[in-house]
């Protein structure tokens, strides 16, 4: 395990690899606090950067744009009322008041790098320490146990990360469709190719990622926030570092919510909205002047960002152990460390262990970087989230164009980007999820190989599933959380009349 960190730490520890570190973490705190773009926009549109750079850079860069992007949305949060991801809605609450309330922006982007760092540091440390324990685990998977993963990291996402059941799972099949497209490795038959060469290798994951998020985005901030004026950011920053006071009163928060981040995080389904509502409902339950939420506390702004930014390290534990994608970021992560030759699952920690620990330790230095910047370039990012849409819009569309066409300079992947675009348009509008879709179509590749390999393993024998006890586990458990949404509202309606007919007796 020493040469694997050794190792890891070795490509981190170089100028490429920090400079890579650094440039994510600059890109995402810049999409982070632009209102009307997202952590997943910005990581789409910089994906084809990563691919172009070498295997070890591209995925240390989109580290850092995860880092940044989670952090940059508290600024917009603090300085216009407007978080610039969902994780900062929380921020809002305590951030806006005390920046024009009170009269101390500085003060509240203080507090928030401080708890944004110190929440980004607590979850790369317990990723670290986490990452030796899943060696052991990972042994004991074949390809019955990568299967039921698959389809429970699909289930997962279909039943939590929308509020139509129905509307997540139909948007699963989706993407498994989308991962048949192609000559079958195993019988070499062309499906659903419609005789044309550019199908016969399947479905480029790029223009279907940059279409469904990035394009999209930009068409609903046309139709929605098109000729619309944001408030000019006129408050003077007067302090950049927080006081030896915030620190001590926000310290047991600090710890409080990068516990609850973490643990949030490793649980697929849920993000960083969930953790920074979860860390702020926590931190008001636990202070002892509660009646000061709401009006510039400083527990209010530290405990949603610390809780969100810990989501970074609880997020990859899942993801590295089991290749299930916690949100639609992680998602993305899969797809890109994927496509950099790195296979996130039960095996990675026993045959690349320096590549995790790659991961971990570029982790803790783009939590580092993250606050490094984000202290030092405060001034310049709070101005950047004034940008008004009329050139925000336009920017958005450039870079997809340009990311899309970068990746295999062929046409055809800009049609399939728009065309996906549209599609992703429309989907958003009727309320579907976005997350089932790019999960099904990266894991179903996974899905369809290891499904034939244990028929194949043994001999056309279904029950195999069944007979091994963690994929048995696991096929369960997938088979619960779709069905369970649909339980739950009749137990619900059930206790309901117990409850009226009680009260009339």
């Amino acid at each position: 395990m020493l040469t694997a960190f050794t190792a890891g730490l070795m490509s981190v520890f170089t100028p490429m690899g920090l400079l890579a570190i650094l440039g994510g973490v600059l890109c995402g705190i810049f999409v982070g606090v632009m209102p009307g773009l997202s952590s997943v926009m910005g990581m789409s549109i910089m994906l084809p950067v990563a691919l172009a750079m070498d295997g070890n850079m591209g995925v240390l860069m989109m580290l850092g744009i995860f880092c940044g992007a989670i952090y940059g949305g508290s600024i917009t949060a603090i300085m216009i009322n407007t978080p610039g991801t969902a994780n900062s809605a929380a921020t809002c609450l305590d951030g806006y008041p005390m920046a024009h309330k009170y009269h101390q922006p500085g003060r509240a982007i203080s507090i928030s790098t401080t708890a944004s760092t110190f929440g980004g540091l607590f979850s790369a440390l317990m990723l670290l320490w986490t990452s030796p324990i899943l060696s052991s685990f990972a042994l004991k998977f074949s390809a019955q146990e990568s299967f039921a993963l698959a389809l429970f990291g699909i289930s997962v996402v279909a039943s939590i990360s929308s509020e139509n059941v129905l509307k997540g799972i139909m948007g699963a099949l989706i993407g498994l469709l989308l991962a048949t497209v192609g000559v079958d490795t195993t019988t070499g038959a062309y499906r659903f190719t419609f005789d044309t060469v550019y199908l016969t290798g399947g479905i480029s994951n790029i223009p279907v990622l940059i279409g469904l998020f990035a394009f999209s985005q930009g068409l609903i901030n046309v139709a929605d926030n098109f000729g619309k004026h944001r408030d000019k950011v006129s408050q003077k920053l007067e302090r950049i570092l927080p006081t030896k006071e915030d620190l001590v009163t926000i310290f047991p928060t600090l710890i409080r919510s990068s516990v609850i981040g973490t643990i949030i995080g490793a649980i697929p389904g849920t993000g960083g909205d969930i953790a920074s509502w979860v860390g702020y409902n926590e931190a008001k339950r636990w202070s002892k002047h509660p009646e000061k939420f709401g009006d510039g506390a400083p527990d209010g702004i530290a405990a949603p960002e610390a809780a969100n930014n810990a989501i970074s390290g609880g997020a990859l534990i899942p993801l590295l152990s089991l290749s299930i994608p916690g949100d639609a970021c992680t998602a993305i992560m899969l797809g890109a460390l994927m496509m950099l030759g790195i296979t996130p699952g039960p095996l990675l920690m026993s045959e690349s262990p320096d590549k995790v620990y790659m991961i971990v330790i570029g982790l803790f230095f783009a939590n580092v970087f993250m606050g490094i910047c984000g202290f030092g370039g405060i001034k310049i990012f709070a101005r950047i989230s004034s940008v008004p849409e009329i050139i925000l819009t336009p920017l958005i569309f450039v870079f997809c164009f340009v990311g899309t066409f970068a990746v295999n300079h062929t046409v055809q992947d800009i049609y399939l980007m728009i065309v996906c675009g549209i599609l992703g348009f429309f989907l958003i509008k009727m309320q579907f999820s976005i997350p089932p879709i790019i999960l099904g179509m990266i894991l179903g590749g996974i899905l369809e190989k290891n499904f034939r390999r244990a028929l194949v393993l043994s001999n056309g024998d279904w029950t195999t599933f069944l007979t091994r006890p963690i994929s048995c586990v696991f096929i369960i458990i997938a088979i619960l959380s779709l069905f369970y949404p649909f339980v739950l509202p009749m137990l619900k309606k059930r206790k309901a009349q117990k409850a009226e007919a009680k009260n009339h007796d």
